[in-house]
Formats: C-alpha cells, structure tokens, sequence
C-alpha cells in the first residue's frame, strides 16, 4: 500500500509526543501551539519548532532527532525535512484599555522617504512570517499611497457580519485591511486633513475583527508625520523596522525615521537595506548600483542590526505587479531567502524584545532623548 502523502494535520499528529524538556512542565510542543508546519509539494516538507529561548544545543539537538525520527516513521517517502528552531516571539505588553487585545505583537514597518520599497518588504516579510506558520495580519497605513491592494491581488470591499467589526480580507491566510479596499475609485486622491486621517487610522485598530495573531505587521507611509504618531499613542508597538537604500540621499531622511522612534520611545528592531545591489545574469557578479553601507551606517546610528540586504531582482516587481509576493509565487528562490532571511531575524529580535522589555528613554535637559531604545 502506498504511503499516504502527509499534510500539515497528519504531520503534527505524527509530532504529537514532541516534548521540551527545557521547559517547565516538559510540555508537549504540538499541544501547545509551538510547532509549524510547512509544505513544499514535490520537494518535500518543512517544521519549524519554537521552543524556549534557554534552550541549549543539546536540547535542541535531541528535540530535532526525536522530530526526524517521527516524521520519517510516518511518513517514509518524505524527501526533504528541514527543521528549524526559532526562539518564541512572547507578547508585547497589553493593557485593559489596548484596541488589539488579540495581537502579541505589532512591527512598524518605517522609511524615511518614499522609493525605497518600503511596501514591498512589508509585504514580503509578511508573507515570510505567514509561510513559516505564525498568524499574520497586514495593515496598510500608507493612507496615500496604499499598495497592498496591487501587491496581493486583492480587490472588494470589506463587509461587517455583526454591524460592529470589519472583517478583514484575507489572501494567502494573511488578515489585509487597507484603505484602498474601501475607495471606489482607486485612481481617486486622498485629500484628508488631520481629523480624519485620525479617524481612519483608530477605525483599522478599533473596528477591524483582527483576531488572534502572533504579528499585525503595519506598513506606515513614508517620512515623519501624525500617522506614525497616533499609532503609538492608540497601540504599544513590539518595535519598529527602518527600510532604506544604500545611498548617501536616502540616509538623510532615513536618520528622521530613526530620530522619530527615538521621541516615540519606539524600539528599533533593525534595519532592511532594500536594493543593495544587482547581480548580473553573465558575470554573476554583484554591482552595487546605489553605494555600499548605507544600510549598516544606519544600523549602527541606531545600535540596532542589519536585518538583511535585498538586492534588486526584476521578480519582485514582475510578481508585485502581477498580485503575489514574490515569496509566495517562487519560494525557493534566492530573492525569497533574503527576505525569509530577513524574516527570521524579525522574529529574533521580537523574541528580545519582549524577553528584556526594552524601550526605556533616557531624557537630556533641551528635552530631547539623548540615546536609542536598541534591541542587542
């Protein structure tokens, strides 16, 4: 008889004795949510185990031996088995009156300035964390320029079931709200004095039916303004990433962003320093078409880390064009890594986050902090 093709269900069944004995309690990491599945058909499968931060090499080498062992029990024919460990992301601190009870954890995705694809390492990102098997949501807060629509090919209006709470829409098993959803012209401008770009913004956080997520991943529109702002004040922010390119130009403004965080008491989680460079299809040499370290000067300004360099591969734009991240239309591409890569770091850095609850200002006598909140 033929060996059944295994499916996330059937391979978390077949990890259901998995056991974290460096936790307390030694609990079983299916049964408490801490075990992702994913699959590439036809090349083989994908875990990913969260386990304790604590948790040693030993551990996690006896963790992964007992993971192969009963994965390739069940299901013999499996090919491929990576198993990856990733340290758990824990919840940002949440009080009584906090519009996203539901959501651990909430990333500003910042730039400096339009141009710099901020939007498309959103996108990207989330749509990494959301492969990885963590529950994700995207806002769109670019309120004049939204892209997510283009970028994940989602059209219609959101609808309310309850007449209370707007449901998201949702492509890829990612939660997306943007006010492009909501304009019936798409082409039309957004011509909104403060007032009601206040408005809008507390309606995505209070009247959206966001659920339960492990990420709300909120693409805020370029530069230094009331959007980001009054995002702080409504909802406490994990922290933040700062996207920028290479060179001299961009960093200019890129420092604001950064400077922003610093009067909001918005950690920095890191910086994505997107196009860094093009690789040639003859030569395959990399060209740093726009300068070399912007990214790492930025990083260092802030004492935060390089999440990742993206270099400029036509795919982003071609797949982004035509509604689907690139991550999702070729996973197994080297663009793709980089922004898994980038990913990963993501959720390293939220894991510290929340594990040192960093974000103390220190204040000089102009009133002005005088040093960074920093994620080490």
């Amino acid at each position: 008889m033929p060996t059944p093709e295994p499916t996330a269900d059937s391979i978390l069944a077949a990890l259901a004795e998995l056991r974290d004995p460096s936790a307390a309690g030694n609990p079983q990491l299916v049964a408490a949510g801490r075990v992702r599945v994913v699959l590439h058909p036809g090349t083989g499968v994908s875990v990913r185990l969260t386990i304790e931060t604590g948790a040693g090499d030993d551990t996690r080498g006896a963790i992964e031996v007992a993971a192969r062992d009963a994965i390739h029990q069940a299901f013999p024919g499996v090919s491929k088995l990576e198993v990856k460990f990733v340290q758990q992301s824990g919840s940002r601190e949440i009080t009584s009156e906090d519009p996203l009870p539901g959501v651990k954890n909430l990333i500003l995705v910042m730039a400096g300035k339009g141009g710099v694809g901020k939007s498309t390492v959103a996108s990207n990102v989330t749509m990494s964390l959301a492969r990885s098997g963590f529950r994700v949501g995207l806002l769109d807060a670019d309120i004049y320029g939204p892209s997510v629509p283009t970028m994940f090919g989602v059209g219609g209006r959101p609808v309310s079931h309850d007449g209370k709470l707007i449901e998201p829409l949702e492509r890829f098993g990612i939660k997306l709200m943007s006010i492009g959803f909501l304009l019936e012209d798409p082409r039309a401008a957004i011509v909104w004095r403060g007032p009601m770009l206040h408005g809008a913004l507390q309606q995505f956080l209070n009247d959206v039916n966001w659920g339960k997520l492990d990420y709300l991943i909120i693409d805020l529109p370029p530069g230094t303004g009331d959007v980001a702002l009054t995002l702080s004040q409504k909802a406490r922010a994990t922290g933040a990433i700062i996207v920028t390119t290479p060179q001299e130009v961009a960093l200019i403004d890129v420092y604001k962003a950064v400077s922003m965080c610093q009067k909001l008491n918005i950690p920095i989680l890191g910086v994505v320093e997107n196009e860094s460079y093009f690789i040639c299809d003859g030569c395959e040499k990399k060209h740093p078409l726009f300068g070399v370290g912007g990214g790492q000067k930025v990083a260092e300004m802030a004492e935060a880390p390089l999440l990742g360099q993206i270099p400029i591969e036509p795919n982003v734009r071609i797949w982004g064009d035509q509604g689907t991240p690139v991550v999702q239309a070729v996973p197994q591409s080297a663009i793709a890594k980089a922004f898994q890569d980038v990913a990963d770091a993501v959720v390293t850095q939220v894991a510290k986050a929340n594990a040192s609850r960093i974000g103390t200002l220190s204040i000089s006598r102009e009133g002005m902090p005088t040093r960074l909140p920093i994620i080490r």
